[in-house]
């Protein structure tokens, strides 16, 4: 049983859903909410969470939408992305902060702030969703000291959430 703290779960109007799949479009470039699809919103300890069919697919952090690792895993956006070496991989699906010398690429039109998803270079697999600290640009350059910090990866209580 996952001991993350949903609260205050209730189905959002097809008003709300509409800006919230308009701003996962221009932030991700993906369709993530199919019209007529149910999609709840529940409050949780750091953010909100997003369920499209009972499914914690996205998420609210900071007034941003953006997607879960499973949400990522479903749509495989483009954008947004930050490729890590596979020495980084264990540390980041632990919930280890994503260090500037374990990034191989990022998106170039990140800017600190944004929320970004972490991907592994040998398979692309989604790991985690994080604030970007530093530019994309700063992340190519693989300067040292932390880059994103790290909100949400695979194993963690959110993931763990739909396995119930």
């Amino acid at each position: 049983m996952s001991d993350i703290r949903v609260r205050k779960r209730h189905r959002l109007r097809e008003k709300e859903v509409k800006a919230l799949a308009e701003e996962m479009a221009n932030n991700l470039g993906v369709e993530a909410f199919r019209p007529g699809e149910p999609v709840d919103r529940a409050e949780s300890t750091d953010f909100d969470i997003l369920f499209i069919n009972n499914v914690a697919e996205g998420m609210i952090y900071q007034d941003k939408v953006f997607l879960t690792v499973r949400g990522l895993l479903r749509h495989r956006p483009q954008r947004a992305s930050v490729t890590v070496d596979m020495g980084a991989v264990p540390f980041v699906t632990k919930g280890a902060d994503i260090m500037g010398p374990g990034i191989v690429d990022a998106d170039p039109a990140v800017r600190p702030d944004d929320l970004v998803w972490v991907k592994d270079i040998n398979n692309g697999v989604p790991l985690a969703v994080g604030v970007a600290l530093v530019s994309g640009e700063e992340m190519r350059e693989r300067s040292p000291g932390k880059a994103i910090k790290n909100l949400h990866h695979v194993s963690d209580k959110l993931w763990k959430l739909d396995e119930d």
